[in-house]
């Protein structure tokens, strides 16, 4: 399921071994079956083991095609016929462990050329600038006419689209960017979402194998940072304007044509719908719908799903005119007093 540009899957894994991983018991299929990657349980297909954690992906796990999911126990009467079940109270856990033994080396640190900054291996197109200092990695593909900022960093199976401009010192790993696309300086794409599951020893890092797809003529502010997905992409659509110091966690879907303001933190697997207008400062929840059209206003704190068309505000975010009174009417009582 991961892109094979960037990850490198182990060998297929007998759902006992995955069990073992997990502690978990193994229901419905033989300890001998093979799967051969994880996957998230809308995109995974017989050969791959996904996940169940939240009860909001119900609905995605009833329908799911994987071959195999950890779940807690009370979700076992909901899978899907056929499907093999890796049972324990703690599936995210076992998932990152599972996804470990898939992908033991996920974290990569490839090597640029001993000789040149510019890898053998690269793609270059035609008129294509590159600053000083600029390190394209392997089989990296830039497109034609683009612009590679002094100390910039295109690594390993990136891709670049034409008539692109990467500004100075930008970081790109595990990232699909379209034509006419814009990042300024110090931005940093496709890094490691931040995901782990709590154990009684500590923190288990989960493999974050996805990308970052970045789709054409959009903005990306300095400083700004990415995170790449954990199994499914973190996308940003076509025409969205993303300003300096934003966060954007993984796998989280930002639609076509939004505009995102400076210091928005968005919390991993948001889905933002397309023409949504974010004001400054504002932070997100994670695993939220936000519907096509919504505008929150500046420093709000959103913690529900935001319906389309909506204007919201405050914290937590509510409809503005209900903020707008609130406020008018805390001020009248301060003044009463």
């Amino acid at each position: 399921m991961a892109d094979p540009r960037f990850f490198s899957v182990s060998s297929p894994i007998p759902l006992s071994q995955l069990a073992e991983a997990a502690n978990a018991e193994l229901i419905g299929a033989s300890p001998d079956q093979l799967m051969h990657d994880v996957g998230a349980l809308s995109l995974a297909g017989p050969d791959h083991i996904s996940f169940l954690d939240n009860k909001k992906y119900v609905s995605q796990f009833a329908k799911s095609a994987a071959g195999a999911c950890v779940v807690d126990p009370e979700m076992v009467d909901k899978a899907p016929g056929g499907m093999a079940l890796l049972v324990t109270d703690a599936p995210y856990l076992g998932y990152a462990r599972i996804g470990q033994l898939f992908y033991p080396e996920a974290r990569q640190h490839p090597e640029a050329s001993s000789e040149a900054p510019i890898a053998d291996s690269a793609l270059i197109g035609e008129d294509v600038i590159i600053g000083a200092g600029a390190v394209i990695l392997e089989r990296a593909e830039i497109g034609d006419r683009c612009h590679i900022g002094a100390n910039a960093v295109i690594g390993t199976g990136c891709v670049v689209g034409a008539d692109s401009n990467i500004g100075s010192n930008v970081s790109l790993s595990h990232s699909i960017i379209g034509q006419h696309v814009t990042i300024f300086p110090g931005a940093s794409i496709g890094q490691d979402g931040f995901g782990f599951a709590i154990s009684s020893t500590g923190a288990v890092k989960v493999p974050q194998l996805g990308r970052v797809m970045i789709e054409d003529n959009v903005e990306i502010g300095a400083n700004t940072t990415i995170d790449r997905g954990a199994g499914p992409d973190t996308v940003i659509g076509a025409g969205t304007m993303i300003d300096n110091l934003v966060q954007i966690g993984h796998n989280v879907e930002i639609g076509k044509n939004c505009v995102v303001v400076s210091q928005v933190g968005i919390s991993g697997s948001t889905v933002v719908g397309n023409g949504v207008m974010i004001g400054g400062q504002t932070g997100f929840a994670g695993h939220l719908q936000i519907g096509d059209g919504a505008q929150v206003a500046a420093r709000s704190g959103v913690t529900k799903n935001v319906q389309p068309g909506n204007v919201v505000a405050g914290f937590p975010a509510r409809p503005m005119r209900q903020w707008l009174r609130e406020l008018a009417f805390v001020e009248r009582l301060v003044k009463k007093r």
